[in-house]
């Protein structure tokens, strides 16, 4: 079973034609829909209004097959993000939103635990999450991407903390060439992945858009090339690398208790492998509209 904690989000995109759309949305719930499209298991926790966008998320999540974690905290209303697209499709974001979760069960004995975005920095729930990664990290691979949104973040400092008791807890972070910008500036990015990966996790992975995904691990690192694509917009495409990857990673039996020794055994092919899941995942995703990670069948044709 996967369970993903974070945040859930209505996406309003505005489109460089005036039109505007809304789709649920989050990175986290991104994420939990991706991994439950390709068949696999999973629970989100997160905070969801009673009001009609909250209602649009619960529909997303059913017709995925989401479960929704319950007994956590009910917000006013449902968070939304706003992003405006500019001519080649890419977003920039606003934000209307808090995240104060509760406490956050961890009796399910996940394989996994993805978490991330602002629900990995935002207090007071940031607090919870950790909490819960401190708990479940001997026993379920642990998956951490940062997906920086500075308009909902607090001050840097203080996400550079979180970030620094977040990551020894993780094994697989994933991060984008945008969110290093933002959190070591001018700092090269292999720089900051070989010190993250000296603080525990097995791989960091760098996203580079258009150009692929660079994974680094104790062995080494690889280039791993985008899939082909007709890009509509990028919307959900790292959400949907991820649950490519993490559907990968069950499918090479490397989840589960035992998950978190074999990846930091495995050689640089297997990386290969998994990362080319997870870029021909990412390619389905940009060619249609919002975040619409791909089916099973979409992916393993």
């Amino acid at each position: 079973m996967m369970l993903v904690v974070g945040e859930s989000i209505v996406d309003v995109v505005q489109r460089p034609d005036g039109t505007v759309t809304e789709h649920a949305g989050g990175s986290p719930a991104n994420v939990a829909v991706g991994l439950a499209r390709l068949g696999l298991e999973t629970t989100l926790a997160s905070t969801i209004g009673q009001d009609d966008h909250g209602a649009l998320i619960r529909m997303q999540l059913a017709d995925a097959g989401v479960r929704l974690m319950e007994g956590l905290a009910v917000p006013e209303r449902t968070a939304t993000s706003t992003a405006v697209l500019d001519d080649e499709g890419t977003p920039s974001y606003t934000f209307d939103l808090t995240w104060a979760p509760g406490p956050i069960p961890a009796d399910l004995a996940p394989d996994a635990v993805h978490v991330g975005s602002i629900a990995a920095f935002l207090q007071p729930g940031s607090d919870d999450v950790e909490d819960l990664l401190r708990r479940v990290a001997p026993t379920s691979v642990v998956t951490f991407d940062p997906n920086i949104r500075p308009a909902m973040l607090p001050a840097r400092e203080q996400v550079l903390a979180h970030l620094r008791q977040i990551v020894p807890l993780t094994d697989v972070v994933q991060t984008s060439l945008d969110d290093l910008e933002w959190l070591a500036p001018g700092v090269d990015p292999g720089v900051v992945a070989r010190r993250w990966l000296e603080a525990g996790p097995a791989a960091v992975i760098v996203t580079m858009g258009a150009r692929g995904a660079r994974i680094h691990t104790p062995w080494g690192s690889i280039m791993v090339p985008a899939a082909p694509a007709r890009v509509v917009d990028t919307v959900g495409a790292g959400d949907a690398h991820l649950a490519g990857l993490l559907s990968a990673l069950d499918d090479e039996a490397t989840l589960g208790p035992d998950g978190a020794s074999e990846l930091r055994m495995v050689d640089l092919a297997f990386w290969r492998r998994v990362g080319t899941v997870a870029a021909r995942a990412a390619a389905i995703a940009v060619a249609r509209p919002g975040s619409q990670p791909p089916w099973r069948d979409e992916l393993y044709d």
